[in-house]
């Protein structure tokens, strides 16, 4: 059938993008701290050039998210997103002095943060009907981010060490640009203006219980994640672990993410979207609290690290999925652009700040028992939103 045959086509485009941009993110969140230092930044100046992701995380999401829902071009604006985000990386081959290096990297984060907004919206249009999300299908896409992100850590920490780290633009670079080829392939996606939603505005929506409630469960949720991308393998060190250990629990923990996206059209439907965010948070709890009590010990790390199935992959597919159900139509992608500064903007910089505090003061272990505190107070707000919308339905 032709329909199908263009809807593989577009399904395969979607999973290029997600592999690329996941590729690039990958590369930059393990390789970009190692450059900076060979230029001869201090360890303040690259946690301040770090801090720059989650500080545009703030506004740049749901600005590209506003424009991408007003306009409806979502194909057009995410190419746009995407190319601006090449021209910018070019900066860093023009000056290695630090001004000039913190004014491309918040211009680069300005460009990509438009990147997941405007590409999830419009793949939850596609993987949609009548506003449920079709979890197997969207998780045989999203998967390929995974792939992506564990390909480009594990091949390009030896492509820098046999080429040298100085080359690290050049990888950025070039994954932009297989980025922006992979865009050119997607479908251009356009939707009308759904009119009950859009009349209402993003801000109306937000303001109904069960999203407040929603989005509270994804920020603290998101936040007590921030131990694990910020410091855990800082912690490891602190406690012995070889770089290698190190790297293998990071490969496991999105080993079994990619397990969860490949097969989990089998399991969403046994559980309410927000069943899987307060079991995901209840989760996250335990796991912190282990991986702070018994840190030392290999198989109870081993353990906590496959939870991130549930803790990461399953939270993420009931987030997209409640997103698409509360912010349909032209209203997609400012709904996906608060999930991105909600979760990841405001907990980022505030997990960052909080998380490197408390490990100075009483040491690594401590930022995880507090991010246990967190996913515990996320549970509490997943059960508040389970509970109205059980009374709602």
């Amino acid at each position: 059938m032709p329909g199908d045959t263009n809807r593989r086509r577009a399904l395969f485009a979607f999973g290029s993008v997600s592999f690329a941009y996941f590729a690039y993110a990958g590369l930059y969140g393990s390789y970009a701290p190692l450059w900076f230092r060979s230029l001869g930044l201090s360890t303040l100046a690259i946690g301040t050039l770090a801090s720059l992701q989650s500080a545009t995380r703030l506004v740049s999401p749901y600005a590209w998210g506003w424009l991408a829902d007003h306009t409806g071009a979502r194909t057009l604006l995410l190419r746009w997103a995407i190319a601006l985000a090449l021209v910018c990386s070019l900066g860093y081959l023009l000056s290695p002095t630090y001004a000039w290096i913190a004014f491309v990297t918040a211009a680069l984060f300005v460009c990509t943060a438009g990147v997941v907004p405007i590409n999830e919206a419009a793949l939850a249009h596609l993987v949609s009907k009548e506003g449920v999300l079709d979890a197997t299908r969207y998780g045989r896409v999203r998967v390929w981010g995974s792939v992506g992100f564990i390909a480009t850590v594990a091949g390009s920490g030896f492509a820098l060490q046999w080429l040298g780290v100085a080359r690290f633009p050049l990888f950025v670079i070039a994954l932009l640009g297989l980025l922006l080829l992979a865009s050119l392939r997607l479908p251009m996606v356009r939707e009308a203006a759904h009119t009950a939603s859009t009349a209402a505005g993003a801000m109306a929506v937000l303001r109904q219980p069960v999203v407040a409630w929603f989005f509270a469960g994804v920020f603290f949720t998101v936040l007590a994640h921030t131990s694990l991308y910020a410091f855990f393998s800082l912690y490891l060190d602190s406690l012995g672990y070889a770089k290698g250990a190190v790297g293998l629990m990071w490969a496991l923990g999105v080993a079994v993410e990619v397990v969860w996206f490949w097969f989990q059209g089998r399991w969403v439907q046994r559980l309410p979207l927000h069943g899987w965010l307060l079991l995901a948070a209840l989760v996250s709890a335990l796991r912190f609290a282990a991986t702070a009590a018994f840190g030392h010990i290999v198989w109870v790390l081993v353990l906590a690290q496959c939870t991130h199935a549930l803790t990461f992959a399953a939270q993420h597919t009931a987030c997209i999925g409640v997103i698409n159900q509360h912010f349909p139509g032209r209203l997609r992608g400012r709904g996906q652009a608060l999930y991105s500064v909600l979760g990841y903007g405001a907990s980022g910089v505030i997990g960052g700040v909080a998380g490197g505090a408390l490990s100075e003061a009483y040491g690594f272990a401590a930022v995880f028992w507090a991010a246990s505190g967190a996913a515990a107070l996320a549970a509490l707000c997943c059960w508040r939103a389970l509970k109205i919308e059980r009374i709602r339905s």
